[in-house]
């Protein structure tokens, strides 16, 4: 069965970045925020890395979207990959997480807050 050209949603800027977060939540973000809420001392760090995000993306002036948070999150991957960076290819031990693991992780705590409309 063919569609016609005008019945065919194109997808929007929101719902992109909405996808890279929910990708990015089920890569590490459900796991990780778990981890979190029973160390205080991962969840400490989260929240120091929430802090500097907001202020990076100038949060306290402007509200934060999906979309600013998606880009950041998509940025920080890209250059850790331009330098060498490899994704943990097996569960990652949150006991001792690394840099960008925590601000990816971070990136998920500030998506949960956003409005969900």
């Amino acid at each position: 069965m063919r569609v016609p050209f005008n019945r065919v949603t194109s997808r929007t800027a929101v719902d992109s970045a909405r996808s890279t977060l929910a990708a990015l939540t089920v890569s590490i973000g459900t796991v990780g925020l778990a981890a979190a809420a029973a160390r205080p001392g991962l969840l400490a760090l989260v929240d120091q890395h929430a802090a500097a995000i907001r202020d990076s993306l100038d949060g306290d002036r402007r509200p934060l979207t999906a979309a600013t948070l998606a880009g950041y999150a998509e940025g920080v991957r890209s250059a850790a990959l331009e330098h060498g960076w490899v994704p943990p290819s097996g569960p990652v031990d949150w006991s001792r997480p690394e840099w960008l693991l925590t601000r990816l992780l971070a990136v998920c705590a500030l998506a949960r807050s956003l409005d969900p409309a």
